[in-house]
């Protein structure tokens, strides 16, 4: 006889693809109505598995979607965080299928927000449906959406501080992180923090013909690439002075424990088309996208980008710069010895204007607790073996803020693959993994209340 998920997986996808479907992108404001049809989406959904108490929680920007079960106020409760925000999807000429027409490929659900978030915050919904069929939830469960993760969940903390009591729990369970492949599962113990910035770098009152003031004006575009070409060094080591000096360095046993991590680096230069790898000297490719900061520039522009040739000297230039940090490195300190040093070291022909944007903490979550243990027992259950703990090189800023405003540790209990393409065009989401999800998260509920009431 076919279990339930067996017998309903075809609507799982079905639903999970209509809500796909709408382009929830929060960081455009055309898309506003689209965010709030996805909140209501969510909504409807919540309530027809038979979460109870759903509500669209307003806050000065998207509504958070909120719901719960609380079967007995004795048993454990555990909180679920998602977001059902997504990346917009430019640029569009370069998605094979529409980012807001899902497709299923290969095995594969082709879509903006297939993996980051709604795939996997739609597993779920679906694991909480299999739980009420299969006999009821094992322990209570508060179930919290947002939908501006994705410019930075300015809402949130505002949110969790004045609704304390409500969203009182004793763990928090996220899946918007992944695992190293569908044959080596994991679990991801640890994430980076990050603080972003946008720069501008003014120079003449107005662009300029560069043949008439061309060699005594200083041009703000090659300042600036000056300047960002200065923030590393031949060792690829970030240039900013003290930047490093809370840095937690792992020790030798710790990079030999991540070293286990099945790795190849002629199949991640393979997979993103590349001919060598670049980072930081002394360090291996794991260690550089999990335990060692970067600084990355995102976006850069000024001048003439339009067909054919304007000879200009643009009057500015602008560019968009993020480092993503480590423990013990914070972002209000990494923000601020950003900003001296990138005004300090622009020449006396142009001005400097840096605006910080969002910012959030690293954290580490500890594997020897009730809640990990839960999640790795689930993972074994369903894929056969004992899940690795990682390092993710990503930020859920609001894993700090969970800790500190809460007081709770989070299990980042992830399925998304790091070819899934997030935040690029052919984002796509393994129908294997959507299922796997739905499949493991019901164990984590009953191992982890199974361990709690004891």
């Amino acid at each position: 006889m076919a279990s339930y998920l067996e017998s309903n997986q075809e609507r799982f996808l079905s639903e999970l693809l209509d809500w796909l479907r709408i382009p929830s992108v929060s960081a455009d404001p055309k898309f506003h109505g689209d965010v709030l049809r996805a909140a209501d989406y969510l909504k409807t959904r919540l309530e027809e598995v038979g979460v109870e108490n759903v509500e669209l929680c307003q806050t000065a920007g998207n509504p958070i979607v909120y719901g719960e079960k609380i079967i007995d106020p004795s048993l454990p409760t555990v909180l679920v965080y998602g977001h059902y925000d997504v990346q917009p999807a430019d640029p569009y000429e370069l998605w094979t299928s529409g980012p807001f027409d899902p497709v299923i490929k290969d095995g594969k659900i082709y879509a903006r927000g297939a993996c980051d978030d709604k795939g996997q915050v739609y597993m779920h919904v679906k694991a909480f449906e299999v739980l009420m069929q299969e006999g009821g939830v094992p322990c209570n469960i508060k179930i919290m959406i947002e939908g501006e993760e994705e410019v930075g969940s300015s809402n949130l903390g505002i949110f969790v501080r004045e609704n304390k009591e409500k969203l009182k729990a004793d763990v928090i369970l996220i899946s918007d992180t992944g695992m190293i492949a569908n044959d080596t599962p994991s679990i991801e113990v640890g994430l980076r923090g990050l603080s972003y910035h946008e720069v501008e770098v003014t120079g003449p009152n107005r662009d300029l013909h560069s043949g008439l003031y061309g060699g005594a004006v200083a041009n703000p575009i090659n300042i600036l690439c000056k300047m960002i070409a200065s923030l590393h060094d031949e060792n690829n080591h970030i240039t900013i002075p003290g930047f490093y000096d809370n840095v937690d360095e792992l020790s030798a046993e710790e990079r030999a424990e991540m070293a286990k991590a099945p790795h190849s680096d002629d199949e991640f230069k393979q997979s993103i088309g590349l001919t060598d790898i670049h980072g930081e000297k002394g360090y291996s490719t794991l260690e550089r996208v999990s335990i060692r900061p970067t600084l990355d520039v995102n976006g850069i522009w000024g001048g003439y980008t339009g067909e054919g040739a304007k000879t200009v000297i643009a009057s500015k230039a602008y560019a968009k710069i993020s480092m993503r940090l480590v423990p013990h490195q914070t972002s209000d300190e990494i923000t601020a010895l950003f900003q001296q040093h990138f005004e300090s070291i622009a020449p006396a022909s142009v001005t400097v204007k840096v605006k910080p944007h969002h910012g959030g903490e690293p954290v580490v979550t500890p594997t020897d607790s009730v809640a990990y243990k839960a999640a790795a027992d689930a993972m074994e259950t369903t894929f056969g073996k004992r899940p690795i703990p990682t390092r993710g090189g990503g930020s859920i800023p609001i894993v700090a803020m969970f800790k500190s405003e809460l007081g709770l540790d989070t299990v980042l209990l992830g399925f998304g693959l790091d070819s899934d393409a997030i935040h690029s065009p052919n984002e796509h989401y393994g129908v294997f993994n959507f299922l796997k999800g739905i499949e493991t998260i019901p164990h984590f509920y009953r191992n982890y209340a199974a361990a709690m009431v004891k």
